[in-house]
């Protein structure tokens, strides 16, 4: 089931744009000539949600994860797996830089390299204006003018249109809005997904499992936090804080007060993460111990990332203390056969936004 979801992920145009309060469609004639600017103006904290026909996973929905000038980045989920992707308005062409599907965790790649990047739309924004994908797919503006209804509303848009070998997608814009609706056609089949509401302050929210030791009795607990993260929130932060709370008194505190997430990130299915002088000078902790604060830390991490591997640093170099000393580029493993989920934890009362 998660194949076809991406293959839908795929198909479907993902690309999501800032909305304004005019529903209504936006008549062109005598208006000066649109650019790229002019249909991708996003909004940070807003989910925007399509309804769709013709296929379980044609309907998704779409988050704003990161902002830039020039860059967004999306997540989209439509019930069988989350995609991020992002996309870059420059030079007269909106290019999306990146894709990566079942991708559960959250990563600023807006800044990642790309050297292989899709043209999406291409100015001038004309009927006629053509280009030729990587993969021999041509994509090309069909019309200016097509008049599309939608449960948001009724839109004047620009149609964009990409023929494969034995498909065909429409894309259909609208000033001001972006994306309303996208149709993929097939051996007499059609696919459609259409805007049907767009929700403003909205923050993405996940479910991520904290590990603690509990040296008493030589086993780790975990617990489910529910993590809010707004637009350019950084993921760091948020884990740093929510790693404060320590969810019951017996239990050992992972972080101490001073102690700060420097970096995080995943590559090559290793997680990299490198935290200040603090963890180890203020852990106060025996050896039995400090392996598992570390290996808490560990199962956390590759827990949320979906791995198993974690490179741990302190100010850039490989963890040292009394009495662990890890050598460079060697990582920790996950382990969760000693962990037992924490039953009743206190609710949380903070509010984990950085």
């Amino acid at each position: 089931m998660k194949k076809i979801a991406i293959v839908m992920s795929l198909i479907l145009s993902l690309i999501l744009l800032s909305s304004c309060t005019n529903k209504n469609a936006i008549p062109q004639d005598n208006q000066p000539q649109l650019t790229i600017k002019d249909y991708f103006a996003f909004e940070e904290n807003t989910k925007y949600m399509y309804e769709g026909t013709g296929n379980e996973y044609a309907a998704y929905n779409v988050l704003v994860d990161y902002l830039s000038e020039n860059r967004v980045q999306l997540r989209s989920n439509n019930g069988g797996t989350e995609t991020v992707k992002v996309l870059e308005n420059k030079d007269g062409k909106l290019t999306l830089l990146l894709s990566r599907s079942e991708c559960y965790y959250r990563e600023n790649f807006t800044q990642s390299p790309s050297s292989n990047g899709e043209i999406l739309l291409q100015e001038p924004l004309t009927s006629g204006t053509a280009w030729t994908l990587a993969d021999n797919r041509k994509r090309y503006i069909s019309n200016t003018e097509i008049d599309i209804i939608t449960p948001v509303g009724k839109y004047k848009t620009l149609e964009v249109t990409t023929e494969g070998k034995e498909y065909k997608t429409l894309d259909y814009y609208a000033p001001k809005v972006g994306l309303v609706k996208t149709v993929f056609i097939a051996n007499g089949n059609e696919i459609s997904s259409s805007l049907s509401k767009i929700e403003r302050n909205i923050a993405f929210t996940q479910t991520v499992q904290f590990y603690y030791p509990a040296a008493y009795e030589d086993r780790l607990y975990f617990v489910d936090k529910q993590l809010s993260f707004h637009t350019n929130d950084i993921t760091r932060a948020i884990l740093e804080k929510a790693y404060n709370d320590t969810p019951k008194e017996n239990l050992a505190k992972v972080l101490s007060r001073n102690a700060k997430i420097k970096s995080l990130y995943l590559n090559n299915n290793v997680v990299y993460v490198d935290f200040s002088k603090e963890l180890v000078r203020e852990m106060n902790a025996g050896s039995g111990t400090e392996g598992m604060i570390l290996q808490s830390i560990t199962n956390t991490l590759g827990t949320y990332y979906g791995t198993d591997k974690v490179y741990l640093t302190i100010e850039g170099s490989p963890y040292s203390s009394g009495h662990i000393v890890m050598e460079k580029g060697e990582f920790f493993t996950v382990n969760l056969k000693n962990s037992v989920k924490l039953e009743n934890p206190p609710r949380e009362s903070n509010k984990t936004k950085n």
